[in-house]
């Protein structure tokens, strides 16, 4: 407790990233319980979210005992879906604070303290959280403890190969939000997806790959990592694409990989996309979808030789404010009991109600993936995944205001779609 009863967590916070390395990632219930008093609290326990996003999980030390909480109806889980700390009536002495780092929600941190029921609690706490949720990310690399507890099925290899490489679920600056999600969890091998932000340009690949399993996923680790590596090289996106169909050719003669390449100029809001034989995507504004951005623009990956044109790139120019929505097949061709699709109609119709509902978008692309599993009895055929990407600048150039609006103040339309192969 700091002075005149004000509790500061800057003291627990220093203390927790100055003993997290003497101890392995086995250690880290007992260092967050360790830090409590320095926050006025008797108890702080971290819960995990599993892989399905469904359930959180206590990560317990020596002397704790919890219970697996569901995501659905729990304060834990509201804190977790809303990003916001929750308290429970009938529980004055406790908080519920999410573990993000940047967006990316890891789980949540319960605090148990007599100065729960106020506010002076909540700013240390978020303090003390954002330094435990840095702890979880670099330490989980020297073992294996957070990821078996978020594991509640055993994964297949498929599935490990592909978790191995994808880039974290959520990232966000002051003027982009990108979020995915991936399903099954736990036998996945065919979907896989990329971004990387390198100045003011995202750069996006979204990738459903042929056949299912370890060869699907075998793919997805090359069509990724050739993606990684041209972009690396600074290849432009139509060598790019060109790069990985090479790639696929090469090493998976007769097979082929749809794919979303984009990129998007954060200053502008210029969207450039190659689409290689990948289902369309969606262009939402003001909390409705406007309409589909055009469909292929190349033969799908690792089959460019049946075609003597090169890649083309399909140029939008976005709004601030604007969504991009991208999915593989997975999503639309998710079947209920009575055989009917779950389709793009009902997809669209999730996402905007989503949107009208203000929810994280984060949560929305985990709100999304529960429906269509439960759309399909919770047994899907294929990979589902889907990406959304936002653009939403704090200040604008005024070049970009005079494109989007003209000097009279009407909008202008677009540029022309280049689409065919």
């Amino acid at each position: 407790m700091g002075r005149c009863g004000v509790v500061d967590g800057g003291d627990a916070a220093r203390w927790l990233q100055l003993n997290a390395p003497r101890g392995g990632p086995d250690e880290l219930s007992l260092l967050v319980s360790r830090a409590a008093p320095a926050v006025g609290a008797t108890e702080m326990v971290v819960y995990l979210a599993d892989y399905t996003q469904s359930s959180l999980v206590p990560l317990l030390g020596p002397g704790l005992t919890r219970d697996e909480l569901v995501i659905e109806t729990t304060l834990a889980g509201r804190a977790f879906t809303s990003l916001e700390v929750q308290r429970a009536p009938d529980r004055p002495d406790r908080l519920w604070v999410p573990l993000l780092l940047g967006c990316e929600r890891l789980g949540v941190l319960e605090v148990v303290s007599p100065e729960a029921g106020g506010s002076a609690l909540e700013r240390p706490a978020w303090e003390v959280a954002v330094n435990v949720a840095q702890l979880l990310v670099n330490r989980r690399l020297y073992g294996d403890v957070v990821e078996r507890i978020r594991r509640r099925l055993p994964m297949q290899v498929a599935a490990e190969i592909v978790w191995g490489l994808l880039p974290p679920l959520t990232f966000a600056t002051d003027d982009l939000v990108i979020t995915a999600i991936l399903e099954p969890c736990y036998d996945v091998g065919g979907d896989i997806f990329d971004y990387a932000l390198n100045g003011d340009v995202l750069s996006v690949g979204l990738f459903d790959t042929c056949g299912h399993g370890i060869k699907a996923s075998a793919m997805a680790s090359l069509v990724v990592s050739a993606y990684r590596n041209a972009r690396r090289t600074g290849l432009d996106l139509v060598d790019t694409a060109t790069s990985i169909d090479r790639w696929v050719r090469s090493e998976h003669p007769g097979t082929f990989a749809t794919a979303l390449l984009a990129e998007l100029d954060r200053r502008t809001g210029l969207l450039r996309i190659i689409n290689a034989g990948h289902p369309g995507a969606m262009l939402l504004r003001d909390g409705k979808a406007i309409r589909a951005l055009p469909g292929p623009t190349m033969l799908p990956l690792g089959l460019g030789n049946l075609s003597e044109r090169r890649p083309r790139v399909h140029e939008e120019a976005l709004h601030p404010g604007d969504r991009i929505l991208a999915y593989t097949d997975g999503i639309t061709d998710a079947r209920g009991d009575n055989g009917e699709r779950f389709g793009l109609d009902r997809l669209v119709d999730f996402v905007e109600r989503a949107l009208n509902d203000r929810l994280p978008s984060p949560e929305t692309m985990r709100r999304l993936v529960r429906a269509v599993l439960a759309y399909q009895q919770d047994q899907l055929d294929d990979d589902a995944t889907a990406l959304f990407l936002e653009w939403q600048p704090p200040h604008l150039p005024l070049s970009h205001l005079e494109r989007l609006t003209g000097s009279d103040g009407r909008e202008r339309p677009g540029p022309v779609a280049a689409s065919g192969v």
